[in-house]
């Protein structure tokens, strides 16, 4: 097996016996990177030199005895999250030469795990975005046809996964942002319970509903790096005090292929949703049966206000990307428009080269939500739908273990496809937002491909805080799905 065909627990495995080296691992990857990266555009900054460095304090940690969980692991992050000396800089122009002078609390715990940071990927700017094309860099293409986006926010993230650029990837889930490019690009994307993992370090896009994880190759490694990050963190005031179980003992429980006992949750909302795609309905009814040939009992439930969701989000969203991105303003730090002396016009001209069309449309339309007059009818009812869309899920969970849907209501779409119409966008997280709304974990597991060959997935969301619940079940079917376990020839 090639150094790049390695997943996490593979190459876990190999460097503690010490047939490899991390030094050999990182540069394998890092010279794939060199090959294909100009052709897929996952990274916006990569960190060769350090890389390296830390490959080979690695292998002297392994040698010596000291090695943790994820020692000489080659790994990649969402460039939302603050690393100490390298870019941080949200795929937007505001921030183009911003350099931290600390590393978020996710970054923090995968370096205190020994874990190799190989550099930053693209992103929608400010992860506002369900493709990757609004990145003010550059373009993320499919590993699978690089005709058609990879998803979006953390595309790069996911990207770099099927491209086999890393062993696995760090992203970040507003609205789908994890679940969506994991399902389009055919690898496994986990969004935790709400203040199961530190957001201090990772810069906000909207601070009630953002949450990192992992996006890797198997469910067995997202368990592995969700071991790494989770935990509570005092530098984060939205980070929960609740106890971090070994996420690896949930595949351990799914014991000799069987699920028995675990209850599924089919909403009838989401089974008659306008626009979806036959070859999707398709994947997700076999994906249905490998379930249930598994012995999980599925039933039909409601989420009476279903309906809402997409307009709630895009209503508390906006709001809170308005009031966490105010503080760009061309004074304190990132980009600063000097063609002008006067300081009303040098605000205007720095937020409007400094963004792109779609922050601003998000920051426009936030702004006039949270204004004198429109607060209540707009933020304060969406508010509201909020607590009625978690009360929804709350009901379920009643009687259900899992609830089980698409990632999307289609597979990829080719690239400038959807860039015209921004409503026709954002109704691709149709499925994904609620769980962000809700508070809830959800996982994206590979379950089947289109037949233009690009990767489908199936959702699973569950209560807050059970993600062994997950875990299992994305395990179970992943061992039992059929699938050929294949990635992308580039």
């Amino acid at each position: 097996m090639e150094y790049h065909e390695l997943t996490i627990g593979n190459a876990m495995e190999r460097l503690a016996r010490r047939e490899i080296s991390s030094v050999e691992l990182t540069s394998a990857f890092l010279d794939r990177i060199e090959t294909y990266e100009e052709g897929i555009g996952a990274f916006i900054t990569l960190d060769r030199d350090g890389a390296l460095a830390q490959a080979e304090q690695a292998d002297q940690d392994l040698a010596a005895g000291r090695g943790s969980a994820l020692t000489g692991i080659p790994l990649a992050l969402k460039d939302i999250l603050c690393t100490q000396g390298i870019k941080t800089t949200c795929g937007s122009r505001i921030l183009e030469n911003f350099v931290p002078q600390y590393d978020g609390t996710v970054v923090s715990k995968l370096k205190g795990e020994g874990a190799v940071i190989l550099g930053k990927t693209n992103l929608d700017e400010f992860a506002m975005g369900s493709s990757t094309e609004n990145s003010a860099y550059k373009i993320t293409r499919n590993p699978w046809d690089r005709e058609y986006v990879p998803g979006g926010s953390s595309g790069g993230s996911a990207a770099a996964v099927a491209a086999r650029f890393c062993c696995g990837s760090i992203g970040t889930d507003t609205g789908g942002s994890i679940r969506q490019p994991a399902s389009h690009c055919g690898v496994v994307g986990i969004k935790p319970t709400y203040g199961r993992v530190s957001r201090f370090g990772l810069i906000s896009y909207a601070s009630s509903l953002d949450q990192a994880g992992p996006i890797t190759r198997d469910v067995r490694d997202a368990a592995l790096l969700l071991n790494a990050i989770s935990g509570h963190d005092k530098l984060d005031s939205t980070s929960a005090k609740v106890p971090v179980p070994d996420f690896t003992q949930a595949l351990d429980q799914f014991g000799k292929g069987s699920l028995k006992g675990m209850r599924a949750g089919i909403p009838k909302e989401y089974v008659s949703a306008e626009g979806m795609d036959p070859e999707v309905e398709k994947v997700f009814h076999h994906a249905k049966q490998v379930l249930e040939d598994l012995g999980v009992e599925i039933r039909e439930i409601s989420l009476p206000h279903a309906e809402y969701v997409v307009a709630a989000y895009y209503i508390i969203a906006p709001c809170e990307a308005s009031s966490n991105l105010a503080r760009y303003d061309g004074v304190k730090y990132g980009f600063r428009d000097r063609s002008s002396d006067d300081l009303m016009d040098m605000y205007k001209k720095t937020k409007s080269r400094g963004f792109g069309i779609e922050v601003q449309r998000r920051i426009i339309i936030g702004t006039y939500a949270l204004s004198a007059g429109y607060y209540d009818a707009y933020y304060g009812r969406a508010s509201k739908v909020r607590t009625l869309i978690a009360g929804d899920f709350s009901k379920a969970f009643e009687t259900c273990d899992l609830i089980l849907s698409p990632v999307a209501p289609a597979p990829a779409f080719k690239i400038g496809e959807k860039t015209d119409d921004p409503l026709t966008m954002y109704l691709t997280d149709i499925f994904t937002l609620s769980a962000n709304m809700a508070g809830i974990p959800g996982i994206s597991v590979p379950a089947g491909y289109s037949s233009k060959g690009l990767p489908v997935g199936i959702q699973m969301m569950a209560r807050k805080f059970d993600e062994m619940s997950l875990l299992r079940a994305g395990y179970g079917f992943e061992q039992s799905i059929g699938l050929a376990r294949k990635f992308p020839d580039l």
